[in-house]
């Protein structure tokens, strides 16, 4: 029996998730499996992976092919790496303890490549909203200036309209006035 390590595709239309299972190489993509051994999540940024790590290394071990997709999570999560260095045990060129410090040692440089790529990320989510809330409050420095422009010259058509309307009672008030000197 050839197995195979594959995806099988779980979710909703639109959404897709993936179990990582072991399986018999003539099953369906989403039918019998043999065992789980993980998930995948393409959805996030970065994609995540939740795998039993001995499970597949025990599957590699014993001769499982990966599909492609497979084969570079496997790649990425250290499962090949693990691989090699217990070749390199296994012919003699280093023991066991160097081959888990090598392990170990890669296995931090790529976490903390992770950690920067996601401070890296933050910081640019960061600078957009800073830079998205910048240009939302020059816009409305310019809404509330073109407002107070507009009101200031409601404001003073008021006025002038008010100062027209005394000139011309001002004028009709001091004419009875000169009336009634008159007749005095």
């Amino acid at each position: 029996m050839a197995t195979k390590i594959r995806l099988q595709r779980r979710g909703r239309k639109g959404y897709a998730f993936y179990s990582i299972v072991a399986a018999d190489s003539r099953a369906p993509r989403d039918g019998k499996f043999i065992e789980k051994i993980g998930t995948y999540n393409p959805n996030t940024n970065p994609a995540t992976v939740d795998l039993n790590f001995d499970r597949a290394l025990y599957w590699v071990m014993v001769g499982a092919q990966p599909t492609d997709t497979v084969r570079n999570i496997l790649s990425r999560e250290g499962v090949y790496m693990k691989k090699h260095l217990l070749g390199g045990v296994a012919k003699g060129a280093f023991d066991e303890a160097q081959a888990e410090a090598r392990f170990n040692a890669w296995k931090e440089n790529k976490q903390s490549g992770l950690d920067a790529l996601k401070a890296k990320l933050d910081a640019e989510k960061k600078a957009a909203e800073n830079a998205r809330l910048e240009a939302e409050k020059k816009i409305n420095e310019e809404i509330a200036k073109k407002v107070a422009d507009k009101k200031a010259a409601a404001a003073a058509a008021k006025a002038e309209a008010e100062a027209a309307a005394n000139a011309e009672a001002a004028p009709a008030e001091e004419a009875p006035a000169a009336e009634t000197a008159a007749e005095a």
